[in-house]
């Protein structure tokens, strides 16, 4: 294997700073612009943080190995737990305890 020389590897990481933070200043500067940000847009952006969860979450508990599984699968179980929990108490950290709980217990179950 092969490694890229350390000036390639800074050039990238500078180049994707510079990048990522063009791409927000540029949202900054259109909202400016546009005297806001429209409506709709709040509304979408509201739903990111629920969308990026559940695209790192959803498949680490359905498909820890890379495959579905469905039946015996450990961590299912407690993330329906850890799901009611959050539903009912509304708090991070009992959906967190809990959710562990549930995980570590299950695993010394079976």
């Amino acid at each position: 294997m092969t490694t890229a020389p350390d000036t390639v590897v800074w050039a990238a990481v500078v180049l994707a700073g510079v990048g990522t933070y063009a791409i927000r200043a540029s949202f900054l500067f259109l909202f400016e612009r546009l005297g806001g940000v429209p409506s709709r847009a709040q509304t979408a952006l509201g739903m990111v943080p629920a969308a990026v969860l559940s695209a790192l979450v959803v498949p680490a508990v359905l498909a820890p190995e890379e495959t579905v599984v469905l039946l015996g699968n450990d961590r299912l179980v407690a993330a329906v737990v850890a799901a009611l929990v959050a539903w009912y108490t509304e708090s991070i950290l009992a959906t967190i305890v809990v959710g562990l709980v549930a995980l570590v217990g299950l695993g010394l179950l079976l």
